[in-house]
């Protein structure tokens, strides 16, 4: 089986000194590859200089809500000059959308329909960070005639707003929340969606599966979110492997041997 981590912060510091023992413990382990968002223009230098697509680390580059008060619109420019050149590596927009949670939904949007724009504009798609905005992410999508790729990174909303956002051609990130017991609500969401709209996804070294303490996940760990997603789902393991791995290649827009070498 070939698995992928479709969202995976690898650049963060916490991953300093260690990245080559983590590479190889993932081909070990099956794990062909990983996409790292950017999350602000001072860390996109840092995804640029570890992408290596040859062996399947890829990276997106997008200003994140939490970060819009950091940049201003010469920032924005200079993602739209990024992205214009479409450097090897490259894959999407993001991570951008909507955080209820932290900071004003109202400053965020703005941010956020520029990028929606970008990634229309050179076909690129999206990986959406939503946090208890999802309506509020599905309408700012709609007006702008969204009809490209994306992700809804670490999705916990009801099955409806999973099914609003599918319409929309999106696909729905699978997490460590999944391991958690707790976590009935989005366990029984991605029990019923259908198999071809879901995309494993780990965000380390945040959304820790079960077990595992705050801000220690890995992209490690994607085998063990795929065994619970599989038993929740009742199908066969090398079946549903393969289904996602095909679900990561259209969402990025790459043949699934070119996304995930082996």
């Amino acid at each position: 089986m070939r698995l992928f981590d479709a969202h995976c912060h690898f650049d963060f510091p916490e991953f300093d000194g260690r990245r080559n023992e983590v590479l190889a413990d993932l081909n070990a382990l099956g794990v062909r590859g990983l996409v790292m968002p950017g999350v602000r223009r001072a860390d996109w230098g840092r995804l640029v200089s570890l992408s290596k697509p040859e062996a399947g680390l890829w990276y997106c580059l997008g200003i994140h809500p939490w970060f819009v008060g950091e940049h201003d619109e010469g920032d924005l420019s200079a993602l739209e000059a990024a992205l214009e050149r479409k450097e090897r590596g490259c894959l999407g927009v993001g991570e951008c959308g909507l955080d209820a949670l932290r900071g004003s939904v109202d400053e965020q949007k703005p941010w956020f329909a520029a990028q929606v724009q970008m990634a229309s504009r050179f076909d690129l798609p999206l990986v959406i960070h939503s946090v208890k905005a999802h309506d509020q992410v599905a309408a700012l999508l709609r007006a702008e005639r969204w009809q490209g790729r994306a992700l809804i990174h670490g999705f916990s909303g009801s099955y409806q707003q999973a099914c609003h956002f599918i319409e929309l051609g999106c696909y729905i990130g699978v997490g460590g929340v999944i391991t958690h017991e707790r976590a009935k609500k989005t366990r029984d969401v991605v029990s019923r969606l259908p198999a071809d709209v879901l995309v494993l996804e780990t965000d380390a070294p945040d959304m820790s599966p079960a077990g595992v303490p705050k801000g220690q996940n890995s992209p490690v760990y994607i085998p063990a979110i795929f065994g619970q997603l599989a038993e929740l789902r009742g199908e066969d393991k090398a079946w549903l492997a393969g289904v996602l791995m095909e679900n990561a290649g259209k969402l990025y827009g790459l043949a699934p041997t070119v996304l995930a070498p082996d």
